[in-house]
């Protein structure tokens, strides 16, 4: 039985043309507003008095959302493409099915992606329930 679930967006399709590679606007934005707080918390530090302590937060807040702008993952990739430094695949996930390793077995599970459209079919290993995600051509 083939599942198949559609969510509906309402942004068109990315194209390599809008595509930065490894950042996209929201990371940017992100990585921007952090930016933005650390500074104005250091301010707020530097000022001192009531301001120290709000100055503070806005320091640990902006560090926060650096870091998690930089280390968040591209979506359905996994460690090992990402460490190879694969190229992504249709859809964002492993280049295809033939890089995964044998102990991955297709699944019946598949969705589509809500901002390439594309199919992605689950490959799971049953030993450690490690997941890939492969474009469907």
């Amino acid at each position: 039985m083939n599942v198949v679930t559609t969510w509906t967006a309402a942004r068109p399709p990315r194209t390599a043309s809008t595509d930065v590679p490894g950042f996209d606007a929201a990371r940017l934005f992100l990585l921007a507003l952090g930016a933005t707080m650390v500074l104005g918390g250091l301010a707020g530090v530097s000022v001192g008095g009531p301001s120290a302590a709000a100055g503070a937060w806005g320091v640990i807040v902006g560090l926060i959302m650096i870091v998690g702008a930089l280390i968040e993952r591209v979506r359905y990739r996994s460690d090992v493409a990402d460490r190879a430094a694969l190229p992504p695949g249709p859809g964002g996930g492993e280049p295809s099915a033939d890089v995964l390793e044998p102990r991955f077995r297709r699944t019946d599970e598949l969705f589509e992606d809500p901002t390439t459209r594309r199919r992605i079919r689950v490959w799971l290993d049953p030993g450690s329930g490690e997941r890939r995600y492969v474009a469907e051509d």
